[in-house]
């Protein structure tokens, strides 16, 4: 058959697919099956892009592709965990649960890992960046895409001599890039940052949407207007019955003949239903949303020392980012979202920090920054696509080919085996 995306396959069409969730994962998943032939179901406990995909800073970064944890990063978190508004902290009542995840963490920053990190990372960042383009040309999305590229900054000689490891990984996988060692290049690009910023890497290529909740709602609605169902239902259980995928939605049960669990930072809870106990936790993202008018930006602009950035939505700025490891439970701490707003203030001179709209929005993060993409271990009928971190915008598009893929038990466009849920298990 020729599916409508212009690709053959001969595979089998026809199977009852059921999508755990809403976000652009789960949607860009489901549109994927969908164009395949598969009767596709999407559903989410609160509907379309309400978490994460929500308020995202709408980057595809897919430069990329440094995991978290680097060589000797272990030296530098514990002065960033005592600054409660650092790039990096943990709050103090959930430290103790946390410690299994850290350690993972630890392990995954040795060198060895850390290089099997960066070349998987590379490897679906190549994927993904040629199936965005397939899934823009698909759903006619080019009006929501913006093409201006990543300005990322340094404030001195040594941090931005610090980084260069960095930009020799990208170079090595074909990422392109500019560096400028000037305050002055970097005005050419971006005027209006404080002259504090001496160095910067430029990645021509980066991507942005407009609007990383309307871009969501622009695939969904192009998966309901080819015949898709999206359901608001939470799903309470996930298991199998006699070998077939089964999902409790409260009144009732359904067996679909295949599963994808893309349901972002809650995705760990229902794969305990199948067996599979996995170290995803949640990176608590804050931001702010500034309206139109409050800084002339041209390009999406990393703060790299203080682990924030500065993107474009819908004409305004959105100022977000860092890390807090806080689980799913405790209150939002809106404070965060504060002092990143004094700090771009303070760097974007000119920045118009009125009419403000904070968010915080939960990142399902695993310990090495890969995702799990792949079968259950329990059974092949289930497929994981979760745990993607800052990155599930990024990867959506290639994410949603893979799955495909192992739904129709076709060769996989990229090796899984760096993502597979049994890499935790040895």
């Amino acid at each position: 058959m020729v599916n409508s995306a212009g690709d053959t396959t001969g595979s089998t069409t026809g199977l009852t697919v059921a999508v755990i969730g809403g976000g652009v994962i789960g949607v860009s998943a489901a549109l994927r099956l969908q164009t395949l032939g598969h009767q596709v179901t999407i559903y989410d406990r609160k509907g379309l892009a309400a978490e994460a995909s929500a308020g995202n800073a709408g980057a595809f970064a897919f430069s990329e592709i440094i995991p978290l944890a680097t060589p000797g990063i272990i030296t530098k978190a514990p002065k960033w965990l005592l600054d409660p508004m650092g790039p990096l902290s943990i709050r103090p009542r959930y430290a103790l649960r946390l410690l299994p995840w850290l350690l993972k963490f630890w392990r995954a920053s040795w060198r060895d890992r850390y290089e099997a990190s960066v070349s998987a990372q590379a490897g679906l960042m190549d994927l993904a960046r040629a199936a965005l383009e397939r899934q823009i040309l698909d759903t006619d999305g080019e009006a929501m895409i913006q093409r201006d590229g990543q300005l990322q900054l340094f404030e001195s000689e040594a941090e931005f001599r610090a980084s260069l490891p960095g930009w020799e990984a990208r170079k090595a996988q074909g990422i392109r890039y500019d560096l400028l060692t000037s305050a002055d290049e970097i005005a050419e690009i971006q005027p209006g940052l404080h002259r504090r910023f001496s160095h910067a890497g430029f990645t021509p290529d980066w991507i942005n949407t407009v609007d990383p909740k309307a871009w969501v709602e622009h695939l969904a609605g192009q998966f309901l207007a080819r015949g898709g169902r999206i359901e608001v239902q939470d799903i309470s259980g996930l298991r199998l019955n006699e070998g077939h995928p089964c999902l409790d939605l409260g009144s009732h049960r359904i067996s679909p003949d295949r599963v994808i669990l893309a349901a972002g930072a809650w995705s760990h809870q229902l794969a305990r239903g199948l067996g599979d106990t996995l170290p995803l936790e949640t990176e608590r993202g804050y931001n702010t949303t500034l309206p139109a008018g409050a800084f002339d930006l041209k390009t999406h602009v990393t703060f790299s020392r203080h682990g924030f950035v500065a993107s474009r939505i819908n004409g305004g700025v959105r100022i977000g980012g860092a890390v807090e490891l806080g689980g799913l439970a405790l209150p939002p701490n809106y404070r965060r979202a504060e002092v990143l707003l004094n700090k771009a203030e303070s760097f974007m001179p000119g920045l118009a920090r009125s009419g403000g709209q904070q968010w915080m929005g939960f990142r399902p993060s695993m310990p090495d920054s890969l995702p799990v993409i792949g079968p259950a271990t329990a059974s092949d009928a289930v497929i994981y696509a979760f745990g993607h971190g800052h990155l599930g915008l990024t990867q959506s598009a290639a994410t949603a080919e893979l799955v495909a893929e192992l739904v129709e038990a076709r060769a996989p466009s990229l090796a899984l085996e760096a993502f597979s849920a049994r890499r935790f298990y040895t």
